[in-house]
């Protein structure tokens, strides 16, 4: 394969990659460093199954290429647990049976972790709009939502 070599750091490793410089991150992430755990459903950025989380902020790897994530931090759903312990949201999809295929399920918990690392005061109503940014078509979205919110709790708000 021809192209050009260049580091990745996914969930605090080093990867030398070399790929034409239109290759995508998605594809990178899988073919290059191994990681399969990040699903590419259309490749066009509408589905949201191969979001990770690239210094700090979920995105849609499908639209990203690998080479502008060059010395980026970049999490995929493979960094979430901590050896055997799961992150306590992969724990609430388990307890909350927010998956059932599972194809979707990486780019939600790794959209999920994004929004609420970036904004953890969002609200509920918040919380469902980012919800509508990725597709399932096996679960609906209550169960996931109830697992998001089991994992990070919301405020109590005041009554009016």
């Amino acid at each position: 394969m021809s192209g050009q070599t260049f580091q990745l750091h996914v969930n605090g490793t080093s990867y030398a990659v070399t790929a034409p410089d239109r290759k995508t991150l998605g594809d990178a992430l899988r073919e290059d460093c191994g990681l399969t755990g990040t699903h590419l459903g259309c490749e066009q950025g509408v589905c949201g199954t191969c979001t990770v989380i690239v210094d700090g902020r979920p995105v849609r790897s499908c639209l990203m290429f690998a080479r502008q994530a060059e010395g980026a931090q970049i999490r995929t759903v493979e960094g979430l647990a901590q050896g055997e312990r799961l992150h306590p949201l992969q724990q609430a999809f388990i307890d909350a049976h927010a998956l059932q295929c599972g194809f979707c399920t990486p780019g939600f918990l790794m959209l999920i972790v994004g929004a609420l690392e970036q904004d953890p005061d969002m609200t509920e109503d918040e919380l469902a709009e980012v919800l509508s940014s990725n597709l399932c078509r096996c679960t609906g979205y209550a169960a996931i939502a109830k697992a998001a919110l089991a994992a990070y709790p919301r405020p109590a708000t005041p009554a009016e």
